[in-house]
């Protein structure tokens, strides 16, 4: 099980892309023992591995490979921000993060502000009716519609209906496409 802690950090890392001297300056290690450890030369203790699992932010389960146990139930703790609920449906630091948004009723007609950052964003209209903005092109999407965009273009997502809406959207900050593939 030891054995396989060291490629397993540096897979962490490089997911995170991560230089050592980067891990190096946040977890106070040196980079020599940093390398030490993802090489296997070194042998992996907590005093080591509950730094990098903390700036990994992953389980320290995760980090050695430990065979799961226990409830595997996420708890959904709901995030509440510019008027809208956010359920978590995936652990923190997961590569694709899974989440139920609700969206409140639709707002003064005014456009909502647009936003940009580096991922890729799919959604589902679970309930109600949701307006896609892409740039200057808006989209309607009422229940059993999904989309799919680059976040590095403007967009936002806002409630279309009179009630509020709910989605589902997948988002992962690598830029990676959700892909389905049929067997």
């Amino acid at each position: 099980m030891l054995g396989a802690v060291g490629p397993r950090l540096r897979e962490l890392r490089r997911q995170r892309q991560m230089k050592l001297s980067d891990v190096a300056d946040v977890t106070g290690l040196s980079t020599s023992t940093l390398s030490r450890l993802e090489s296997g030369h070194r042998r992996p203790t907590l005093d080591l591995l509950i730094p990098l699992a903390q700036v990994y932010r992953v389980a320290l389960d995760d980090v050695v490979g430990a065979p799961p146990t226990g409830d595997p139930r996420i708890h959904l703790k709901p995030i509440r921000r510019h008027g809208r609920v956010y359920l978590p449906l995936t652990r923190s630091g997961a590569p694709v993060q899974a989440f139920k948004v609700v969206l409140p009723p639709r707002g003064d007609g005014k456009p909502a502000k647009q936003s940009t950052h580096g991922g890729y964003e799919w959604l589902y209209v679970l309930s109600g009716s949701v307006d896609l903005a892409l740039g200057t092109q808006v989209t309607t999407l009422v229940v059993g519609d999904a989309a799919e965009f680059d976040t590095r273009q403007p967009h936002s997502i806002t409630g279309s209906s009179d009630t509020a809406s709910e989605i589902l959207t997948l988002f992962s900050p690598q830029g990676e496409q959700i892909h389905i593939r049929d067997a």
